[in-house]
């Protein structure tokens, strides 16, 4: 028999032991608590980061919200106010129209957005006047959906549900009435309608246009009306719109040298995609200087050879037409200029081993200072009729390859008297140099199937000078004019009557303002330019009445700006162009009367931002605070 203190012992025990088991339960229980609790909490860190992007959400900026007061956003602490709203969103339904560049014609933005996605873009062509136009439709709003999937794509955002509702589907109707022709063109009509409304559960977006271009022009537009939401975490679109519009301006471009420094045809590409975003139409591509030829061309392939840098800075005819491509759908024409006589260098000296006598004289001839603006010097041979063969072969394959005969640019600035009087002492320098020109004219002819295009160009020099600019054909011929908007001269050809393209070096130059390469001085163009100096620069408005014989009235064709590379690298073109191009492209689009006021610089922030999303580099305007605080820096 068991004992009374054995039998408490072992009731103690046995309790203590279901003790002991509960509790180590609990602790298991506790822990698979915890763990569970960990992994769910790091799912949901995972999510978030997931589906927020760092430039979205790094810092403070959840913080924030921004809300409609006085036409203009204001920020506030999130805790302060029962509205929880974007930058963006409320930049897109306050007072401004937050189009870039500003429309010609009557406007008006609906203050209400709904959730849409890019594959609920689709679109119907209610008419065209040809298959090419339909073909070119049909792409370049192909590139307006991928736009708007790369920006779902960045924010992550592009295939997960959003709290925004169900996104509304989007018809994107277009009628080209016009032009067969999808090509810009010197006549080319740009203008273009869009109405933007609510259809049952869908949006329709109508579109009508002259051209392709003008249609085009409404699809980037259209793609304006549409931004991501970070808080929203959604594509929104403004529920309806009615915009009309259409260029000041015919001629709307930006020159780039490939010349002094090569640039990846990715470079290219991307620089005529920021183009069409400003709604740009002439990418003037000079392609050849006296350091290098890099363009590859069949009809004479020594000039790469002797020309370029090295095999890894040529561009092939393949190049080309898919530049000429890129910039066909997003209503740009592709420019390119072979500069002659002057500005031709190495590329240029494998005449006499071939058999065809010197193509050109002065080739790197020291010092350089006294033959040419910066080494190496070189131009060609006025007397050698090889030349005039090789330059139609050249200007041939240019038109082929681009497809545009309507207008051409024959560079022809800078040439050194003293090199020519040195080769041709019995004639004086500027009468062969308005032979040379007469004579490349010639070569443009046959290349161009025997006539000449609508607007041929040239460099402002001493040939379009007086007495030579009289000599000069103003119903062939246009000038691109390079000098200060100070200079006489400048202003003599326009009061000549001539069709002219402004570039003028004081204003429109991004060069400028970086210091002379070969030595300490300021540079031969002076002080930087900035976008409120672009923008605000309107030399068309000084003309004066016709009033005294012969002076005619103006006729701006339009203009651009110009970037020489001798300082510049792939790694810095964005940044160095863009957003100041932009900036003269909303002047010679809207050409408004206003400068760089409040609007202006709200607008080209998001524009800028824009440009961004679109994997271009531009630089900013101000620092950031100043975007979340815009008036508050004006």
């Amino acid at each position: 028999m068991k004992s009374w203190g054995e039998t408490l012992w072992r009731s103690a025990s046995s309790h203590l032991y279901r003790v002991g088991r509960l509790r180590r339960a609990l602790l298991l229980l506790a822990a698979a608590a915890c763990t569970a609790a960990g992994l769910l909490y790091w799912r949901q860190q995972t999510d978030d980061s997931a589906r927020r992007p760092l430039h979205l959400y790094a810092g403070v900026e959840p913080q924030w919200s921004w809300v409609c007061r006085n036409d203009r956003c204001e920020r506030l602490l999130a805790s302060e106010t029962s509205i929880l709203q974007s930058l963006p969103t409320c930049n897109m339904l306050c007072a401004s129209t937050q189009l870039w560049p500003q429309p010609t014609g009557p406007v008006s933005l609906a203050t209400a957005s709904v959730h849409v996605r890019s594959s609920g873009f689709s679109l119907q062509v209610i008419s065209s006047p040809s298959r090419e136009v339909t073909e070119n439709l049909n792409d370049a709003f192909q590139l307006m959906r991928d736009d708007l999937k790369i920006l779902e794509k960045n924010a992550g955002v592009e295939n997960r549900r959003s709290d925004s509702g169900t996104p509304r589907e989007v018809v994107v109707r277009v009628a080209v009435n016009g032009s067969a022709d999808p090509r810009m063109r010197q006549d080319t009509d740009e203008t273009y309608k869009l109405s933007l409304r609510p259809s049952g559960k869908s949006l329709v977006a109508d579109i009508t246009a002259h051209s392709f271009c003008g249609a085009r022009h409404g699809f980037e537009t259209l793609s304006q009306l549409v931004w991501l939401d970070p808080y929203a975490e959604s594509l929104l679109i403004l529920e309806a719109a009615t915009v009309d519009d259409g260029p000041r301006f015919r001629y709307r471009g930006l020159l780039l040298d490939t010349a002094r420094n090569f640039f990846p045809v990715t470079d290219i590409l991307r620089t005529i995609d920021a183009m069409g975003a400003c709604k740009l139409n002439t990418f003037h591509w000079h392609v050849s200087d006296s350091q290098s030829f890099p363009l590859r061309l069949n009809s004479a392939p020594q000039l790469a050879q002797h020309g370029a840098y090295g095999p890894g800075a040529i561009y092939t005819t393949d190049d080309v037409r898919a530049i000429v491509r890129r910039a066909r759908l997003r209503g740009i024409r592709v420019l390119i200029e072979v500069d002659a006589p002057a500005h031709v260098g190495r590329a240029w000296s494998w005449g006499p081993p071939a058999g065809l006598g010197h193509l050109a004289h002065c080739v790197e001839v020291e010092p350089w200072s006294t033959y040419c603006g910066e080494p190496p010097c070189g131009q060609l041979n006025p007397r050698n009729p090889h030349v005039y063969s090789l330059l139609e072969q050249i200007y041939a394959e240019i038109i082929q390859l681009t497809e545009v005969d309507d207008i051409f640019h024959l560079g022809g600035d800078e040439v050194s008297e003293r090199c020519w009087a040195q080769h041709f002492n019995d004639t004086d320098p500027m009468e062969l140099w308005f032979e040379f020109t007469r004579r490349a004219m010639s070569s443009l002819e046959r290349a161009n199937g025997g006539k000449l295009p609508d607007l041929t160009l040239l460099w402002s020099s001493r040939l379009t000078h007086t007495p030579y600019l009289e000599r000069l054909d103003k119903k062939r011929h246009g000038v691109q004019v390079w000098g200060s908007s100070r200079w006489p001269e400048s202003r003599a050809v326009l009061d000549a009557g001539y069709r002219t393209i402004i570039s003028h070096v004081d204003a429109w130059y991004l060069d400028c303002g970086f210091g002379s390469w070969r030595d300490s001085s300021d540079g031969h163009c002076g002080p930087y330019r900035s976008w409120q100096q672009i923008y605000e620069h309107r030399p068309w408005i000084e003309e004066m009445p016709a009033m005294s014989t012969g002076v005619e009235p103006w006729q701006v064709e339009g203009g651009a700006t110009c970037q020489w590379t001798e300082q510049l690298g792939s790694g810095g073109l964005d940044a160095r162009v863009w957003p100041r191009t932009a900036a003269v492209a909303e002047r010679l689009w809207s050409d408004r009367a206003e400068g760089a006021t409040a609007d202006v610089y709200l607008r080209l922030d998001t524009q800028r931002s824009r440009l961004l999303d679109k994997g271009i580099q531009a630089a900013p305007l101000w620092p950031r605070w100043c975007s979340h605080n815009p008036h508050a820096c004006l």
